[in-house]
């Protein structure tokens, strides 16, 4: 779309060129033609070369300035200005920050947002490339030379470009550093879930120790949940959307692992306490004939007391 518009863009100032050095063109005929008084000495062809050359280079001028100018904007949006090293530049890329298997990456990569920013260098550089320099009519329109030939041998057009085509780099250690930030739950998919319940298993663990385990699980949400939607470095704006939902997933996972384990050892817990509810409440609705039923009796409610402080 970007590459059409230009494309148009070229277009109309190959036309505009064309009318205005047909304009200087009648001009000069005009000037030529007008009679003048025989003791006024006749305009010499040096001098009408000299006007059709200021008005030939006036036309190279303005293709320049409105190139430098183009390019110039282009720089300050996504490097800034020199003289204002504190300004804070509006994103000009939105970038999103993604989960892809263990590593969380970017879409599209920097390397794509340099190659975008150079294409679009490339195509404001190129649009004078069809507008042809002056008084060329005579040679076939494919060996005319255009003003791009100059424009791209201009010294602050180059810097310009070569500025452009390395505009990322300088952000590229600030963004590395943000991904990295993400490291810090790389436990969530580098531990496996079913290992590490097993080995928190093996430490018998009681309510308490699994209290603990989703507690830490629910701080980590609480932390996830606290990055910022958006995050400016330079003239990128890095989205988090993507990557907070990717994590958010994998801690529902742990989550759900432990809490669906503890269900399952508090349902076989339930189901023992019954059979043993059971069996006590059977011994204590024995009648107590002698002293032998009276003292299973006794003992049963002793067991009922030691269940007490288990429960």
């Amino acid at each position: 779309m970007q590459s059409e518009w230009i494309r148009e863009e070229s277009e109309k100032l190959k036309s505009k060129n064309y009318e205005v050095e047909g304009a200087v063109e009648d001009l000069i005929q005009t000037i030529c033609s007008y009679q003048l008084d025989q003791h006024v000495e006749p305009i010499s062809a040096e001098e009408i070369q000299k006007l059709s050359k200021y008005y030939n280079w006036s036309m190279y001028q303005a293709l320049l300035h409105a190139t430098k100018y183009s390019l110039n904007q282009m720089k300050e949006r996504i490097c800034g200005r020199r003289n204002m090293p504190k300004q804070i530049l509006k994103p000009f890329f939105e970038v999103d920050v993604q989960l892809d298997g263990d590593t969380c990456i970017l879409k599209p990569t920097l390397e794509e947002v340099q190659s975008a920013i150079n294409r679009a260098a490339s195509h404001v550089l190129k649009s004078t490339k069809n507008v042809q320099n002056w008084n060329q009519k005579d040679q076939p329109e494919d060996q005319r030379e255009p003003f791009y030939d100059w424009i791209a041998k201009d010294k602050e057009i180059v810097k310009v470009i070569l500025l452009l085509t390395g505009s990322i780099q300088g952000t590229k250690n600030n963004v590395n550093k943000f991904l990295e930030s993400f490291e810090k739950f790389n436990w969530l998919w580098k531990k496996k879930i079913d290992k590490e319940l097993a080995d928190f298993n093996k430490k018998e663990p009681q309510l308490e120790d699994f209290e603990g385990k989703l507690s830490a699980f629910v701080e980590s949400e609480d932390e996830v949940n606290l990055i910022m939607i958006h995050h400016q470095i330079g003239a990128l704006s890095l989205k988090t959307n993507n990557v907070k939902t990717g994590l958010q997933k994998w801690i529902v996972l742990w989550k759900d692992a432990y809490a669906k384990d503890l269900l399952k050892k508090a349902q076989t817990n339930i189901d023992k306490l019954t059979e043993e509810i059971k069996h006590i409440k059977l011994k204590i609705e024995k009648p107590a004939k002698d002293i032998d039923s009276l003292g299973n009796v006794m003992h049963a409610l002793d067991e009922i007391r030691k269940k007490q402080s288990t429960i």
